[in-house]
C-alpha cells in the first residue's frame, strides 16, 4: 500500500515540509536522518522517494530543495551517475542460445574495463578537454584520471544489461556515472563549504564558491553522459559481432540521478538536490532499473510538485552491503538470477548485488504512481558487471 504523507511544520523556526512516497515506513535510522535534514534553516522542502535508504550525510532517494545554499552531500560523490538505454534492431530471441550469450559476456568482459583503461589515457571529447576545472588540484586530477576512466563501468551497482520489452525487442541499458572525478569534485567543494548543521556543509549558491561548484558539477554531468555513451558504443560493437545487431540511436534515453539544479516549484524557485532520484517534470523521459533479476521501466514524468518533480532512481537497497554479504550465499545469487544470463564465476563477489538485497521494484513503481507513469516494462536477459 502506498503511504504518502506530509509532515507538518513544528514550533519555532519552521522545519521544511516533508512528503513521502513510500511503500512502507522507512527504518528508524532513515527517519532520524530525514528529521535532522528538515530542521536545517535553508531547507524549504523535502521529498522522499520509495527507494530511500540510509547513506552517509543524506539518504539515497532523497530530494532536497534549498533557498540559497548548495549542499554537496545532498548530491553525493558520484555526480551525474545515471542511466542510458537504447533499442537494438533484433529480437530478444537472439540471446536464447547459451553459446551466443556466453560469447556476448566474454565480449563485454574484454571490451569494457571496470576501473581504468589498461592501455593508458584515452583522449577526452573536445567539449570536456577544453573546460578546466576550478582548482589546481582538480585540474591535476582531471589530467591524471579523466582519460583513464572514460568508458569504464565502475563496480558496485553499476551494470550493463540486455533486456526485452513487451514486443520482445532487444534493449541495451547502462548504469554508470562520473567515476573518480565526481568524488574528487564533491570532496574538494565540501571541504571549502561551511557547517550548516546535521553534519552537513553548504556553499552559498550566489557566491564565487557556489559558482565554482556548479561549474565543476556540470563538467561531471557532461563527463558522466559521455561515459555512458562510450560504454554503449563499446557494447554495440560486441552486439554487432555476436548478434549481428545494431543500436537504434533514435531510441536513445538518458537521465542523471545525482545533481542539483535551480527549478521553479509552484510559486517559488529553489535549488533542487537529487541524490538517487530522477527528474520527473511533466512528460520528461526517465529510466528506473530493478535489481539484476527484476524488471526495469522506462517512464514519463508527471511534474508532481509535491514530489519536487522527481521519481525513484531504482529499486533501492533493502539490505546494506555488509548485511547482504552476511546473509546471502553465492548459491542464492545463482538461484535468484535463474533465467538471466550472467557469469556464475562472479556469484560470490555479487552477493551484495543479489536481487534479494534490493526492494521489490513493483512496490516502488506502485508507490510513485503520482510521480511518473510507465512507458515500457523490460525484463532482464543478460547482466554484466565488471570484475
Amino acid at each position: 500500500m502506498t503511504a504518502n504523507s506530509t509532515v507538518a511544520n513544528g514550533e519555532g523556526a519552521a522545519p521544511a515540509s516533508l512528503t513521502r512516497f513510500v511503500a512502507e515506513p522507512p527504518p528508524r535510522a532513515v527517519t532520524d536522518a530525514l528529521e535532522r535534514l528538515r530542521h536545517l534553516g535553508d531547507v524549504a522542502r523535502i521529498a522522499v522517494m520509495p527507494d530511500v535508504h540510509l547513506a552517509e550525510g543524506v539518504c539515497v532517494g532523497t530530494v532536497v530543495a534549498t533557498r540559497t545554499l548548495l549542499l554537496p552531500a545532498a548530491v553525493g560523490g558520484d555526480i551525474g551517475c545515471g542511466m542510458a538505454a537504447v533499442a537494438c534492431d533484433v529480437e530478444a530471441s537472439a540471446l536464447d542460445d547459451a553459446h551466443t550469450a556466453a560469447a556476448v559476456l566474454v565480449g563485454l568482459q574484454r571490451a569494457i574495463p571496470a576501473l581504468r583503461h589498461p592501455g593508458g589515457q584515452h583522449p577526452l571529447p573536445p567539449a570536456l578537454a577544453g573546460r578546466p576545472l576550478s582548482a589546481p588540484s582538480l585540474r591535476s586530477e582531471q589530467r591524471r584520471t579523466a582519460g583513464l576512466q572514460l568508458g569504464t563501468l565502475g563496480r558496485g551497482n553499476h551494470f550493463l544489461e540486455l533486456q526485452a520489452d513487451e514486443d520482445d525487442r532487444l534493449w541495451l541499458m547502462v548504469h554508470s556515472g562520473s567515476r573518480g572525478m565526481g568524488t574528487a569534485i564533491r570532496d574538494h567543494h565540501d571541504a571549502l563549504a561551511s557547517p550548516v548543521g546535521a553534519g552537513l556543509r553548504g556553499l552559498v549558491a550566489a557566491s564565487p564558491e557556489g559558482a565554482a561548484y556548479l561549474g565543476d558539477m556540470q563538467w561531471a554531468l557532461d563527463y558522466a553522459e559521455a561515459n555512458r555513451a562510450a560504454l554503449a558504443a563499446r557494447a554495440a560493437e560486441v552486439l554487432g559481432t555476436c548478434l549481428k545487431a545494431h543500436v537504434l540511436m533514435d531510441t536513445w534515453i538518458s537521465c542523471h540521478h545525482n545533481f542539483v539544479r535551480r527549478e521553479p516549484l509552484g510559486d517559488e524557485s529553489l535549488w533542487v538536490h537529487r541524490k538517487g532520484a530522477v527528474s520527473a517534470r511533466a512528460d520528461e523521459p526517465g529510466i528506473v532499473p530493478g535489481s539484476m533479476g527484476a524488471p526495469s521501466y522506462h517512464t514519463c514524468g508527471r511534474g508532481e510538485v509535491a514530489g519536487l518533480c522527481s521519481s525513484a532512481h531504482g529499486a533501492g537497497r533493502a539490505m546494506s552491503r555488509g548485511e547482504a554479504r552476511r546473509h546471502i550465499r553465492a548459491g542464492d545469487v545463482v538461484a535468484q538470477m535463474r533465467g538471466v544470463w550472467f557469469d556464475h564465476r562472479a556469484a560470490d563477489a555479487l552477493r551484495d548485488e543479489a536481487p534479494a538485497a534490493y526492494k521489490d521494484i513493483g512496490a516502488v513503481m506502485r508507490a510513485q504512481r503520482a510521480l511518473t507513469r510507465v512507458v515500457r516494462r523490460l525484463r532482464p536477459l543478460l547482466s554484466f558487471k565488471a570484475a
